[in-house]
Order: C-alpha cells, then sequence, then structure tokens
C-alpha cells in the first residue's frame, strides 16, 4: 500500500497561542550569590565557630577514644549503672552536711548540757554526716574506717584519683565509680567534689548500706584483677575504617588482618 501524502497546512491558518502576561507583575529570577537573594534556611551547624571550652571538651572526648588509655585510667569508664545509682544517692542525701546554724544550735546545746552538769550525754543525737575531701577520704581507707568509698568518673587532672581504687583493693574497702563530680559535690554543698566515704551509718540505714555494698562489691572489687588487664580507647574513626575497608579489600583480606599489621 501507498504512504499516503500528507497535506501542507495553509500558511497563517493556525498560530501558536500566546501566553498572555500581566505587565503589573514583573518576573524577578532569584540569584543566591554572594549579596544577592536571602538563601533558604539549612543547618549551619558545621560552619558554627564553636566558643573555645566547646572544641576543647569536643576534642577531648575524641581524643579520649582514639588514643590507647593504660587499664588503671580505663575503668573510669565504667560507671554505675543508673537504677544502683539512684538509690546510692537517695542514701547519701540522707547524710548531707548540716548548715552553719544547725551546727551552732547544736554545739550551744551540747555547751549548755556540759554546763548543767550532764555527763553522760545522749550518743543517739550524734551527728552522721559523708565525708568529702580527697585527702581525708584517704585518711580514712588507710586507717579503714570507710564503709564504702564513691569516686567521680570526670575528675580533671584524674591522676588525683587514680590510685583510689588500688588503695580500696589492697585495704579491703568496697569503692564505687559514678558519673559527675557535680552530683558528688552536691551533696556536701560544693561546687564539684572529687570523692565521698561513708564512716559510720545509723542503725535504721545498715540494712540499706548492706545491700548497697553487696551489689558493688559484685561488679567492681571482685572485678579488679580483669578491669586491670584491659585497656582503653583505640577506637578509629568513620574515615581511618574507611581506609582500612579499602585496603584490606586491594589485598583481599579482611579489617581485622589489616588492622593488626599496622
Amino acid at each position: 500500500m501507498a504512504p499516503t501524502r500528507k497535506v501542507a497546512k495553509a500558511p497563517g491558518s493556525s498560530k501558536a497561542s500566546k501566553k498572555t502576561t500581566n505587565p503589573l507583575f514583573e518576573s524577578r529570577p532569584k540569584s543566591f550569590g554572594i549579596g544577592q537573594s536571602v538563601r533558604p534556611t539549612s543547618d549551619l551547624t558545621r560552619f558554627v565557630k564553636w566558643p573555645e571550652y566547646v572544641r576543647l571538651q569536643r576534642q577531648k572526648v575524641i581524643l579520649n577514644q582514639r588514643l590507647k588509655t593504660p587499664p588503671a585510667i580505663a575503668q573510669f569508664a565504667n560507671v554505675l549503672d543508673k537504677n544502683t545509682a539512684t538509690q546510692l544517692f537517695r542514701l547519701l542525701n540522707k547524710y548531707k552536711g548540716e548548715s552553719k546554724q544547725e551546727k551552732k544550735a547544736r554545739l550551744e546545746a551540747k555547751a549548755a548540757d556540759l554546763a548543767a552538769g550532764k555527763k553522760d550525754l545522749d550518743e543517739s543525737k550524734k551527728p552522721y554526716f559523708v565525708k568529702s575531701g580527697l585527702n581525708h577520704v584517704v585518711s580514712l581507707v588507710e586507717n579503714k574506717k570507710a564503709s564504702l568509698v564513691i569516686i567521680a568518673d570526670d575528675v580533671d587532672p584524674i591522676e588525683l584519683v587514680v590510685f583510689l581504687p588500688a588503695l580500696c583493693k589492697k585495704m579491703g574497702i568496697p569503692y564505687v565509680i559514678v558519673k559527675s563530680k557535680a552530683r558528688l559535690g552536691a551533696v556536701v554543698g560544693r561546687k564539684t567534689s572529687s570523692c565521698l566515704a561513708f564512716g559510720e551509718v545509723r542503725k535504721e540505714d545498715e540494712a540499706e548500706l548492706a545491700k548497697l555494698v553487696s551489689a558493688i562489691k559484685a561488679n567492681y572489687t571482685e572485678k579488679y584483677e580483669s578491669a586491670n588487664r584491659h585497656w582503653g580507647g583505640g577506637i578509629r574513626g568513620r574515615k581511618s575504617i574507611a581506609k582500612l575497608q579499602k585496603r584490606a579489600k586491594a589485598l583481599g583480606k579482611d579489617i581485622a588482618s589489616v588492622d593488626k599489621s599496622l
């Protein structure tokens, strides 16, 4: 069958319809160059110039992850779990130090009793407080007068308390590492505190303290030898891991074997 022949359209018979535009509204396409239109909002966190203290604390976290740390320092990353810590601080708050006014009133009452000739003072009114201050706590541990030592994990410099777990282990005193020196400081009315210690407690709290000590011993005192063999840190970043993966793929090995050879 012969192809059909198309007839050309008559000239001027059909015109492309023009889009009518309103002359009152001029088209102004946006240009996002310097000094031009305002850019749409986006997350600029990467471009923020952070204060020096923020940069330092972030760099410190990264360095602690990257560098290998000896076991004596690495053990401070093993902090007490949240539930046990809540019970511990509930007990600590019962033994907060007295205020100046309370201490003055207690001493005045004691002096009045002594002046009145009372020799057998009531020992049940004896104040029981949690002990604070590094030198005081160390002295209590050396004399075996502490029943539990609480150490903060973020003491700076860490050398101040790095010997304390070993000393507690040697003297047979249970110890525990908790988060935040500021939280310990709040117990004794200071901004921060590196360590606290329980001495004597009231009879009604002896069972609660014994229960805490048994739970803490299982995680710290009894695991001291195993914790003293594990180094910390040595965690690689994403870029370093990507390089290792590329190198391992080229050598046809797994990442672990390539990492050990470096």
